[in-house]
């Protein structure tokens, strides 16, 4: 089966790039391409397509707005966001936005094709360093006032440990080993708390742990 794709970027010569190094995939073909947020929205409610590769700076409509429309009108379409710098302030809002992915322009094109077929299969993706990097905006952020703090109700006691381990960033393996459990079993507590809390990915499993506050800061 083929992934259709929209690239949102408003300077051609990326999506030039992204267009070239995607026509090489077989099973990924280029379905349409938009330079603002708001033609990202349209092409998404007349194409239809699986993956939205979003820059997320860009004129008219950026792309958290852009996104966050295109969840709300299309559920079903992912989004991965790109942009030039993995320390972007934006990140976290993306995330919450409903984006499954993040992405940085430098990284290896294999990374970008793989990243665009993780999401295609309904699973979420970021890039080496940006959980941790929001985890870091976590433990920083000063709200005034602070949001009220997100219950987490209905978990075992390992479900917790697992939800902790995956606010704190680390990938099935990282609490497999961590907690000495196998794989499959690990797969199973992820698979368990997406169902109990209501949750896309784990990407938003990693945002419900900081905003319960479960999560303690880094050392």
């Amino acid at each position: 089966m083929t992934i259709s794709v929209v690239l949102a970027d408003d300077q051609p010569l990326v999506r030039a790039g992204l267009r070239m190094v995607i026509s090489d995939a077989p099973d990924i073909e280029i379905a349409g391409e938009a330079g603002t947020g708001a033609e990202a929205v349209q092409l998404a409610r007349d194409l239809h397509p699986d993956v939205v590769v979003m820059d997320i700076r860009m004129p008219v409509m950026d792309g958290i707005e852009a996104t966050r429309r295109i969840k709300a009108e299309t559920g079903q379409v992912g989004v991965v966001m790109l942009t030039t710098f993995d320390d972007d302030e934006n990140v976290y809002a993306a995330l919450c936005a409903g984006a499954s992915g993040f992405l940085v322009k430098d990284m290896v094109l294999e990374e970008i094709l793989a990243a665009i077929r993780v999401v295609a299969a309904g699973d979420a993706l970021l890039a080496p360093g940006v959980t941790r990097r929001i985890i870091a905006e976590f433990t920083t952020r000063e709200a005034a006032p602070e949001p009220p703090r997100r219950k987490i109700e209905g978990i075992t006691d390992r479900e917790l440990e697992v939800l902790i381990l995956i606010g704190r960033g680390m990938s099935n393996s990282e609490i497999s080993a961590h907690l000495y459990i196998s794989m499959a079993t690990a797969k199973s507590h992820v698979a368990r708390l997406l169902a109990k809390l209501n949750a896309r990915d784990r990407v938003q499993l990693a945002i419900a742990a900081h905003e319960a506050k479960i999560v303690p800061p880094p050392e």
